[in-house]
């Protein structure tokens, strides 16, 4: 299978965040957001595998800055590494200043997804390539990852686990 490139993956999703999307102090609801990232990973990984994805997990989110309403929000997801038949995505969400236009980071996370066929079984997905600097970083990252997920899932012995090692080695 041939490697693609997480640019090829790439899905950017914009929206306005409306009153009925907004807790009690006029921020938009984590789980809210929590929609929109999925949304957006899920699409990345569909691109990437070109098949049908699902959600395995949600391994990180940094709730770092609320969203006030009226806010214009961008989720921007790609896929950081494939293994087998899973895919981590990285998502970045940045809120828009309207009037200056200028963005800042609000939040980020990183959500697994698996390819499936059409009875629903894990398929093989293509191999990634990273390009970028911040592409390369994410890419090694997410094998760490991986390897601490399965360490703690007691499906892999920290001895077998070469990278995560090598961090305190």
């Amino acid at each position: 299978m041939e490697a693609r490139y997480p640019s090829e993956s790439q899905t950017i999703l914009t929206d306005l965040v409306l009153t009925g999307e907004t807790n009690s102090l006029n921020n938009l609801f984590g789980g809210e957001l929590l929609a929109r990232m999925d949304r957006a990973a899920g699409i990345a990984a569909g691109r990437h595998s070109r098949r049908i994805v699902v959600t395995a997990s949600v391994n990180h989110v940094a709730f770092n800055k609320a969203i006030p309403l009226g806010s214009v929000v961008t989720v921007e997801a790609k896929v950081s590494r494939a293994f087998t038949s899973s895919m981590e995505v990285a998502i970045d969400v940045w809120i828009e200043d309207r009037q200056s236009g200028d963005k800042m980071k609000a939040n980020e996370a990183i959500y697994t997804f698996v390819a499936m066929n059409e009875n629903g079984n894990p398929v093989p997905v293509p191999p990634i390539q990273p390009q970028t600097e911040l592409e390369k970083e994410r890419y090694d990252a997410a094998l760490r990852r991986k390897q601490l997920s399965l360490v703690l899932a007691g499906k892999m012995k920290p001895d077998d686990a070469t990278e995560l090692k090598a961090l305190f080695i």
